[in-house]
C-alpha cells in the first residue's frame, strides 16, 4: 500500500544548507510534525508505535552540532528528528546507509544504537561513502561520538558492498549519486543490490523522494510494488521528501 503524509507548510518550510541547525520553527511544532508524519507509518505497519524520547534525542543533536565537521547538508531539522526517531523506534539490528557525505545522514540513522541517547544495542551499523576523502571525514566524525567503535565507515562503491555483504540488512538508508546521468537513480541499484538480504519487516529510507521523483520513477515504483513491500509511504517535511517502506 501505498501512502503519504504531507506537512500543510513542506514547500515553505526551507533550510540554509550551511546551517544544519537553524531553528526554522518552535521545537514544539517541530516535534508535532515528526509525530504526524510518525502516526502515518504507524497506520501503514511500517513502525510499531511512535513513540520515542525527545530528551535522548536532544543529547544527540547537541553532540553531533558541537563536534561534526559538516560542509552543508539538505536534512532539515524535521528530517534529522523523523529520522533518529524511526531508528528508535524500530530498533534495526543491522543498519547500512549508502552516500553518507560528511557522516551526517549516517549519524542521524544509527544514534539510537551508538553515542549520546543510545537506547538500544545494534549488531552491525555501517555507513558507505564511495569518495575516500569524504569516507575520511565521515570516520573522524562518528568517531566524536562513537569513540568506541559500535558503527563504522567505508569507503566503498554500495552496490559493490551490498553484493557481498554476508549479514541481514535490518534498515538500509539511501541517500547516494550515481553518475551525472543517473543521480538519485542509483537508489534502484543499490536497493536491488541488496534486496534479498533485507528480511520480511525490514526497512528501507530513500532521501529526496519529492526534489528527485523524477530521477527516481523506476525506484519508487519498486518499493511500491505490493510484491516486493508490504507498503511505502512518502513522508513530506520539507521540499526534500524522504520515502519509508517496509518489506
Amino acid at each position: 500500500m501505498v501512502f503519504e503524509y504531507r506537512a500543510p507548510d513542506w514547500a515553505q518550510y526551507r533550510m540554509d544548507y550551511r546551517r544544519p541547525f537553524a531553528q526554522l520553527e518552535s521545537i514544539e511544532n517541530e516535534i508535532r510534525v515528526v509525530d504526524e508524519a510518525l502516526a502515518v507509518l504507524v497506520d501503514a505497519n511500517i513502525l510499531p508505535h511512535k513513540n520515542y524520547d525527545p530528551d535522548q534525542f536532544l543529547r544527540f543533536r547537541q553532540a553531533v552540532q558541537q563536534t561534526f565537521d559538516i560542509p552543508w547538508t539538505a536534512i532539515s531539522p524535521r528530517v534529522q528528528r523523523l529520522l533518529w526517531a524511526i531508528n528508535a523506534i524500530a530498533q534495526p539490528r543491522t543498519v547500512l546507509a549508502a552516500g553518507i557525505f560528511c557522516g551526517f545522514t549516517f549519524a542521524l540513522n544509527i544514534g539510537a544504537a551508538a553515542g549520546p541517547g543510545a537506547c538500544y544495542q545494534a549488531n552491525d551499523l555501517v555507513g558507505i561513502e564511495i569518495k575516500p576523502a569524504e569516507a575520511a571525514r565521515a570516520e573522524q566524525n562518528i568517531r566524536q561520538i562513537d569513540p568506541e567503535g559500535k558503527a563504522r565507515v567505508v569507503a566503498a562503491d554500495a552496490v559493490d558492498f551490498l553484493r557481498t555483504y554476508p549479514n541481514e540488512v535490518s534498515l538500509l538508508y539511501l541517500d547516494a549519486d550515481g553518475t551525472p546521468e543517473k543521480g538519485k537513480g542509483i537508489y534502484l541499484e543499490i536497493l536491488e543490490a541488496g534486496y534479498n538480504r533485507i528480511p520480511s519487516g525490514g526497512i528501507v529510507l530513500a532521501h529526496n523522494s519529492v526534489n528527485a521523483r523524477r530521477r527516481l520513477e523506476d525506484y519508487l515504483a519498486y518499493v511500491r510494488d505490493p510484491v516486493r513491500f508490504r507498503a511505502s509511504v512518502n513522508v513530506i517535511l520539507d521540499p526534500e521528501g524522504l520515502e519509508a517502506s517496509i518489506k
